[in-house]
């Protein structure tokens, strides 16, 4: 889920709600990943001022050309 537009506490409108199992803090990028029920496990990038960490509650909106799906054996599709 690269390209998603989340945000975090009461923000109900987003597509996706879900656990941060790991929360990556590499600069300039923060990667997200993030447990969907019903969805999966997805990967989200966003800004380094992201302040998430595992156990946060992370609501996502994909950004429809920039959602990147991949089958289960990791081809592209």
């Amino acid at each position: 889920c690269v390209g998603c537009v989340w945000g975090w506490g009461g923000h109900v409108d987003c597509a996706w709600s879900g656990t941060v199992d790991v929360a990556e803090h590499l600069g300039s990028d923060t990667y997200l990943y993030v447990n969907i029920d019903g969805v999966g496990r997805l990967t989200a990038r966003g800004d380094g001022a992201v302040n998430m960490a595992p156990g946060d509650t992370v609501h996502l909106t994909p950004e429809a050309d920039k959602l990147h799906r991949f089958d289960p054996h990791g081809v592209a599709l």
